[in-house]
Order: C-alpha cells, then sequence, then structure tokens
C-alpha cells in the first residue's frame, strides 16, 4: 500500500529557516523530520511512498536520491502555491484504490497496521487519526479555598481530539474532495456526508510546527531514537468507531 506525504507547503511558520529549504527538510537530531515520518511507516512494513512536493521539489527530489535503495519513492511536484487538498489530487494518478496518506511534519507513534484493521472494519471513504489536544498552556487545580494543588505543565486534553494525519484514504473519497483545503474543506465535508471516521490515538505524537518545534524534538533525540518510534502496546484493541462530528477539530498542518 502506498503512502502518501504532503511536503509541499512553505512553511512560513518557521520563517526565517525555510526560506531556502522547504519545512519537512529541517532537521530533527541528525537528519530531517521527513525522513523521520517515513521510518515511522517503514519500520512498520510499509515502503512505498508518494512525496507531494511544491515548494522547492529540486530539493526534495535530491533528499529521495539518498533513500534507502529498497524503498519505491516518487515525488510529484503539485506546485509551489497548492492547497493540502490540492496536493493529495494531484497525485491521484500515482496512488491506488485505497492508500495512505500523512502531513510531511508530523511525528507519531502510531501503529499503522492497527490504523489500518480499524479502517477497514468501518468501511467508510476515509480515516483520520485524532490525538488529543497539546495545550500550549500549563493549567492549575485548586481547592474549594482557592489553594493551588498542583501545576500541570502543558496538559494533553482528553476532552477535545484533533486531527493528527495519519489517514487511510479510499480512492472514492475523492469524488467528495471539494476545496483547496484538506482540513477547512474536504475532511468537514466527508463528515457530512458520514464518510470520515476517527482513529483515536493516545500514544506520542507532536507536529513540528515552528524551528523551536524542530529543537524540542531534536532533544528528544538526544536521549535516544526518539519517542515516535516506540508503539503503544495493542492500541488498536480499543478503538471506537467515531463519526466525525464536533469532537474533532482540524488540526493539522500546512504542509
Amino acid at each position: 500500500m502506498k503512502t502518501l506525504i504532503l511536503c509541499g507547503g512553505k512553511g512560513t511558520r518557521a520563517y526565517p529557516h525555510t526560506l531556502e529549504v522547504p519545512k519537512p527538510l529541517l532537521d530533527v537530531g541528525d537528519r530531517p523530520v521527513l525522513r523521520h515520518v517515513m521510518e515511522i511507516y517503514a519500520r512498520q512494513g510499509f515502503t512505498d511512498f508518494v512525496l507531494s512536493a511544491g515548494y522547492r521539489a529540486d530539493l526534495i527530489r535530491t533528499f529521495a536520491h539518498d533513500l534507502p535503495s529498497a524503498w519505491s519513492v516518487e515525488v510529484v511536484d503539485t506546485g509551489a502555491d497548492t492547497g493540502t487538498a490540492g496536493r493529495v489530487l494531484g497525485c491521484a494518478s500515482s496512488i491506488d484504490s485505497t492508500f495512505m496518506a500523512t502531513y510531511g511534519d508530523g511525528l507519531g507513534a502510531v501503529d499503522i497496521k492497527g490504523l489500518l484493521a480499524f479502517h477497514h472494519a468501518h468501511g467508510g471513504a476515509m480515516t483520520v487519526t485524532a490525538v488529543p489536544l497539546p495545550s500550549p498552556y500549563g493549567t492549575l487545580e485548586w481547592d474549594a479555598n482557592g489553594r493551588v494543588l498542583r501545576f500541570q505543565e502543558k496538559p494533553r486534553l482528553h476532552d477535545h481530539w484533533i486531527n493528527a494525519g495519519f489517514f487511510v484514504i479510499e480512492q472514492r473519497a475523492l469524488d467528495l474532495w471539494k476545496g483547496e483545503d484538506l482540513e477547512r474543506d474536504v475532511l468537514p465535508a466527508l463528515a457530512a456526508a458520514g464518510e470520515l471516521y476517527a482513529y483515536r490515538h493516545s500514544g506520542f505524537w507532536r507536529s513540528m510546527d515552528t524551528y523551536k518545534d524542530a529543537l524540542e524534538l531534536s532533544a528528544y533525540c538526544r536521549k535516544g531514537d526518539g519517542p515516535w518510534t516506540i508503539l503503544p502496546d495493542a492500541e488498536s484493541s480499543s478503538q471506537e468507531l467515531l463519526a466525525s462530528s464536533d469532537r474533532i477539530s482540524p488540526g493539522g498542518s500546512s504542509t
């Protein structure tokens, strides 16, 4: 099964480090974050990739030349200013009847085989991996007298779930593709049609939106291979079929 990776955006939130280099090629540890994303799939046996490039597509092609020879990698230039939905459509001739897709800058310890099993079980046109919303702020808890009991640094808010990428898509979903933006246009349209389901992932996930994120993810690599390489135990066994609804926020990336 092929994996389509969106890696054509300009990465403006990581400016000025993306003036000459597309964000997926910014390093996390000793190699580009895009390489880490591909290794998440390759480590689980999925090594057939389509890279949907755009901004500095030439550098994505150069990167692809240095990947393991056992991997199959096709780079498709879908245009520098194309939206995320358009980047998927631009690769339609290179993908299969069922394919996986993700962003080129999101790292997660996602059980890909569990994700696929969940997708095939519900019969919908598309599955999105959902993760608890990471709070950008620390939270306080206090007693009836206002005395602070606990301070929790940037907790994950399990009452709110967001789009983390790691999709499984049927070709027939492309018939419902509307607009240029995957998060604002396509996912709501599929949800309205009853064709979008959510696979819940409670393990490690982090999006590399800014250069600060790249530095923080790199810090993980100083302690080992990174938490995105360690799969949760039997994650798929506790999955529920969640019809996409107000419990899932767009989230994701503009890459």
